[in-house]
């Protein structure tokens, strides 16, 4: 069935740049009892966007078979988000107030084999009680991480830190270990990361192989430029921004402002992600090569520092 822009948007002329951008903080909120929730995600019934631009970000997740959808959730002091379940994905969640996160984790307990379906025994208990038998270290770390304490990564313009799988757990930790084990033995897991540039800074132009990638911007503001099948798109992007960028794609982030730019980053692969950025590009390939690709003089190519 093809997707129909809802009727007050019918006609509207729609920018490029809404295939890669969703402005978030527009979406429709959704509240229930304990708190609520904003959505960036592909809707089977068109009806349910609130704009041709929200239509346009659906279509583009969907269209690149991107598996991924994101979402902001609210939980009111003392509110509960009830427990359930997901029947077709896999669900990492960042806390941007995390204090208190993995104490949280470690009330969870085992399922019955035959709980797949049905509500978990200690349902009641899970609602009404706020004190849980502690789990043991070895369950907790596969289903948290501390992101903000990890080690960082720093490249020219900023910094990264990584919530993923790595072949080679040589340094690894015992619970990150524990963790990267997990994200790779479950299938269509995700890779998250915090991307921090600096004021002015930039996050080169550079390519995924093996996933899809989307960002929430927590903090600052910035430019995104991106390259796709023809299509290029430059464009800003604030505080509750989402950003997609399918497999293949070349594109970069720059900050604009005084303040660092702040992005969480996810990735549609449990599996190391595969990175190509330009530099290594340009220092990979023979300048011969690169002057046909880029239509320049191969001189021009052996002036770029090695």
């Amino acid at each position: 069935m093809r997707l129909q822009p809802p009727p007050e948007t019918a006609g509207k002329e729609v920018e490029p740049k809404f295939q890669f951008l969703n402005h978030l903080p527009k979406s429709k909120v959704f509240k229930y009892p304990g708190g609520e929730i904003q959505w960036a995600r592909f809707r089977n019934d068109a009806r349910e966007y609130q704009s041709a631009e929200e239509l346009e970000f659906g279509k583009s997740l969907n269209h690149h078979h991107s598996k991924m959808t994101f979402g902001t959730l609210l939980i009111k002091s003392k509110g509960l988000r009830a427990p359930h379940w997901h029947f077709n994905a896999n669900e990492h969640g960042y806390l941007l107030k995390p204090a208190g996160g993995v104490d949280f984790i470690r009330t969870f307990q085992k399922q019955r084999e035959d709980q797949a379906v049905n509500l978990p025994a200690n349902l009641k208990e899970l609602v009404q009680n706020a004190t849980y038998v502690q789990s043991p270290e070895e369950l907790v770390w596969q289903y948290f991480y501390d992101l903000q304490g990890s080690e960082e990564f720093p490249f020219p313009g900023g910094i990264f830190q990584w919530a993923r799988y790595r072949r080679n757990g040589t340094g690894l930790s015992q619970t990150e270990r524990i963790f990267s084990e997990s994200l790779n033995k479950h299938e269509n897991t995700l890779t998250l990361a915090t991307l921090r540039i600096f004021s002015n800074g930039l996050g080169q132009p550079h390519f995924h192989f093996n996933a899809n990638e989307m960002g929430y911007v927590i903090s600052g503001c910035g430019q995104v430029g991106v390259t796709l099948s023809g299509v290029t798109a430059n464009f800003n992007i604030g505080i509750g921004d989402v950003i997609f960028f399918p497999v293949g794609t070349q594109h970069y982030i720059k900050s604009v402002c005084d303040e660092d730019l702040l992005l969480l980053l996810a990735y549609s692969t449990g599996n190391q992600l595969e990175t190509l950025r330009m530099r290594d590009y340009f220092h990979g390939t023979a300048d011969h090569i690169l002057a046909q690709l880029f239509f320049k003089k191969q001189e021009e190519f052996q002036k770029f520092p090695k």
